[in-house]
């Protein structure tokens, strides 16, 4: 079977995983990427799957910059470490404990972007980083969306 076909059929699994977490907004396929909208995030965000340098790695994306540094300070606020953070809504989703990676840049095509390389690429466990990473993230910043004027 040809690479494409094995990562399609892989994507799709996880996209039906996804789906059925009900915790996503439109979930889309297409080239070889899967791409999770994030259901109440302040600004466009998107949970993606998808190979980079033969490994299938697991992110978050947004073009909004406000977004991102809405993560960044929520992180740097509560002097979590995201790495720590992850890891532990890995636990959670049934995977052993071990340090994920947790890159964070701007991408050439001017998306801010956290990811992780996934440690094996079956759907099973990539399907629980999927929902791993929107655990952890939602709980971050302005990916709950929403706004303190509701007080008074």
């Amino acid at each position: 079977m040809p690479m494409e076909a094995i990562q399609r059929s892989l994507l799709e699994s996880v996209a039906e995983r996804a789906s059925r977490a009900g915790v996503f907004g439109p979930i889309t396929l297409n080239d070889a990427v899967l791409a999770c909208q994030a259901l109440d995030a302040a600004a466009s965000a998107e949970y993606r799957v998808g190979w980079d340098g033969g490994r299938v790695w697991v992110s978050l994306v947004t073009p909004n910059r406000w977004l991102s540094e809405s993560i960044e300070a929520d992180l740097m606020h509560t002097g979590d470490d995201i790495d720590e953070l992850l890891e532990e809504e890995l636990v959670e989703q049934g995977l052993e404990p071990a340090r994920p990676i947790v890159e964070h840049f701007r991408s050439d095509d001017r998306l801010f972007t956290f990811r992780s390389p996934v440690p094996k690429e079956d759907s099973e466990t990539v399907a629980r980083w999927l929902l791993a990473y929107e655990a952890c993230f939602r709980a971050l910043g302005d990916m709950a969306g929403g706004t303190d004027e509701e007080e008074s």
